[in-house]
């Protein structure tokens, strides 16, 4: 029972370790994986252990919608709370897999997150490498944005406290101009085009 508040016991060491979020890994991200994983650990980690590990035999993307359907479900049903943690996993999978081929096709370190220091990539450091790093953290840094907005009460107080209708998702998008939603699909049709 202790463990699930951070309990850990090992031969004679006891640890508590209870961190919840890596706040440094959120406000300056190396990329949306690194986002998701780092913003609430315990959640994450069971996540990731009974949704999406289970989910892998059907592929990647599936998993991700199934982890990121099940966490939805988990925060409750809000149209408005799916409807951005859906386009999160949407994010988050088109980065990824973007990342992924770039790293392969240049032999670089700029996989979602960072290598170890014997990963075989022929550009590790140079100033290319972290550039590119670089603008991918401020394209986070934008999508983290224009998804918490949807959180911005604006002037109703009241619709903040008995929860945003499915409109307020979609006025606020549109009012956005949904560009958030385009430079993902932009990056997909780039990351197929190099496939």
């Amino acid at each position: 029972m202790l463990a699930g508040a951070g309990f850990s016991q090992e031969k004679d060491n006891i640890k508590w370790n209870m961190s919840v979020v890596k706040p440094l890994s959120v406000e300056l991200p190396r990329s949306m994986v690194v986002v998701v994983t780092s913003w609430n650990i315990p959640m994450s980690r069971f996540l990731n252990t009974y949704v999406f590990k289970n989910a892998m035999k059907l592929g990647t993307f599936p998993a991700i919608l199934l982890t990121y359907t099940a966490s939805a479900l988990l925060h409750g049903l809000s149209f408005h709370l799916a409807a951005v943690l859906l386009s999160l996993g949407f994010f988050t999978y088109v980065e990824h897999v973007l990342r992924k081929k770039l790293a392969a096709i240049f032999s670089a370190c700029i996989l979602s997150r960072r290598c170890s220091s014997d990963c075989g990539h022929q550009h590790q450091k140079e100033f290319w490498v972290k550039l590119m790093n670089l603008l991918f953290s401020l394209l986070t840094i934008f999508h983290l944005t224009y998804l918490g907005s949807m959180f911005d009460p604006g002037v109703d107080e009241q619709e903040v406290e008995e929860g945003y209708a499915a409109i307020h998702t979609i006025q606020r998008w549109s009012e956005l101009g949904w560009a958030g939603h385009w430079l993902v699909f932009a990056c997909w049709i780039f990351y197929r085009l190099i496939q």
